[in-house]
């Protein structure tokens, strides 16, 4: 979800995005504070502005059965996600709805004539994130926030009627609007092109996005109390910083059929002599690979990692295997040391925090070693490895944080770091309850909210997000969580019933809970 605007609320628009069950249209025509939204048969009328929109109602957002086809169109179901392919594109009512009495009592930040109207990027999934994520836009967003939305559907039914243009569309807007609020998605493989009878097997639109934007992942663990680590010692928070660029994620990689020799050829493009290199001189059939990554992309990398650890005023590490990869990762250490010693050597000193470089397997040993409480930079596949260790070592990767901050630190696209949960989607799809964990995705709307309002000064939508992360963390140590917090607590996969919540039940638990603490605020 993009968001340039927002209102608390705010009138700032964001690009966000989610995954099953929602076509374009129902982001725009929600991004509204509404007073009493009016029940009609299943969906929701706003009424505002002289304009009138439809769209689904919860119930039938997270229900199996298909959603009613918009008068005047043909129905067409995609797979299982059961939305209309010719809603892909956003449909009348982009136009906010906006709260009709100023003595409401849902927080409004502003009007269009004193604040402006930025937009901020929604970017909706797949799977039973994008049932989660419909369920915090109207169970804990919306009621509180006036926001301009532009949407973009990023489930896999639709990346594949667009030919995934609409991935490159959403990171272009998110360039545009500074703030981007992303949905998990699908990666499809194998299995996922037959199931989804899909064109190709398109690409990660993570690292689409990634790619495009040029920036830095920083992954970092939510912290709770009652929740045991599995790491005892890790008492403070590690932030990995992963740098969202090149390496494996966008390497070319081959079969080698047969006997043959491999080489590698690089032609200079002021007519220079090209340099060739002998890679290897295959026996047999093997595989090949070629990666590639640039200075600018790690000057960025470093500039990012620099300047987040400064505003953690934590110490910052970064680990390569240079000792190895002597060109290759020798160049991630010389930019970072050139950096250092140009901008920042005298900010860390003064802050009494530090800049270190370790080998991989040695900075592995320490952080397990470690009480927390540093950034950690790693080149692309040991970021995307470790930051999964350091998400359960903290207690689940439900309860870890993902922010894509570009070198500028002017734009953001927050996600939650796990996946699509595909197999509490499976029992969704029979009726079947399910208790899956929401809270990365709700602090994926709170970081990216909170960026916005960063760049617009807003004080109060930065304490709305403030609150709503305190009372998901309030919530939980109060003894409401969903399975898989429960079994972290007891240490078993065989919990009972009345040891947890299942989704909706929690969603409800957190919304009560921030309720009270909103109306509660001096």
């Amino acid at each position: 979800m993009l968001l340039a605007n927002s209102r608390i609320i705010t009138k700032r628009t964001a690009v966000a995005t989610s995954a099953a069950l929602r076509p374009a249209v129902h982001t725009l025509c929600l991004s509204a504070v509404l007073k009493r939204p009016v029940q009609r048969s299943g969906v929701v009328a706003c009424e505002g502005l002289g304009k009138k929109c439809l769209t689904p109602s919860l119930d039938q957002l997270t229900s199996t059965q298909p959603l009613p086809a918009q008068p005047g169109r043909q129905r067409s179901a995609l797979a299982a996600h059961k939305i209309d392919k010719d809603l892909i594109e956003p449909l009348g009512c982009v136009e906010p709805v906006r709260c009709r009495s100023r003595s409401c009592d849902k927080l409004q930040y502003g009007s269009t004539e004193d604040q402006g109207c930025k937009p901020r990027g929604g970017l909706d999934g797949d799977e039973m994130t994008r049932v989660i994520w419909t369920m915090i836009k109207e169970k804990l967003v919306l009621p509180y926030l006036d926001l301009e939305i532009k949407y973009f559907d990023l489930g896999l039914p639709s990346r594949d009627a667009t030919d995934d243009k609409i991935t490159v569309e959403a990171a272009e807007a998110i360039k545009k609007y500074n703030v981007g609020i992303k949905c998990a998605t699908i990666t499809p493989d194998e299995a996922r092109v037959e199931e989804f009878s899909l064109k190709k097997m398109w690409r990660s639109p993570n690292g689409t996005i990634r790619n495009i934007l040029n920036g830095t992942v920083f992954r970092e663990p939510i912290v709770i109390s009652n929740i045991p680590r599995l790491v005892p010692g890790w008492t403070k928070p590690i932030v990995v910083g992963r740098h969202a660029y090149g390496d494996q994620y966008r390497a070319t990689d081959m079969r080698i059929p047969g006997p043959g020799k491999l080489r590698m050829i690089y032609e200079p493009t002021d007519g220079s002599a090209a340099q060739e290199y002998e890679i290897f001189a295959f026996e047999g059939a093997g595989v090949a690979m070629g990666m590639f990554n640039t200075d600018e992309s790690i000057r960025g990398f470093a500039n990012s990692c620099f300047e987040y650890a400064l505003q953690k005023q934590w110490p910052l590490y970064l680990s390569t295997k240079n000792t190895i990869l002597k060109a290759y990762d020798g160049r991630f250490l010389m930019i970072f040391a050139e950096i250092y010693e140009a901008k920042y050597k005298a900010k860390y000193e003064a802050a009494g925090i530090w800049y270190e470089h370790r080998l991989i397997d040695d900075m592995v040993a320490q952080s397990l070693k470690s009480s927390g409480g540093f950034v950690w930079a790693c080149k692309n596949y040991d970021g995307d490895v470790q930051s999964d260790i350091v998400a359960q070592g903290y207690g689940s990767l439900g309860l870890m944080t993902s922010v894509l901050v570009t070198p500028d630190g002017q734009t953001v696209e927050a996600e939650a770091a796990h996946g699509t949960v595909t197999r509490h989607w499976r029992e969704h799809q029979k009726g079947n309850p399910t208790s899956t964990n929401p809270v990365a995705s709700i602090f994926a709307w709170t970081r990216g909210l909170a960026h916005r309002a960063k760049l617009d000064s807003n004080a109060e939508l930065a304490e709305w997000c403030t609150a709503l992360e305190a009372a998901v963390i309030e919530t939980i140590e109060q003894g409401h969580m969903t399975k898989d917090l429960a079994i972290c607590v007891h240490g078993t996969t065989k919990v009972t019933p009345d040891q947890y919540l299942n989704t909706e039940a929690f969603m409800n638990a957190i919304s009560d809970t921030f309720e009270k603490k909103w109306a509660a605020r001096s």
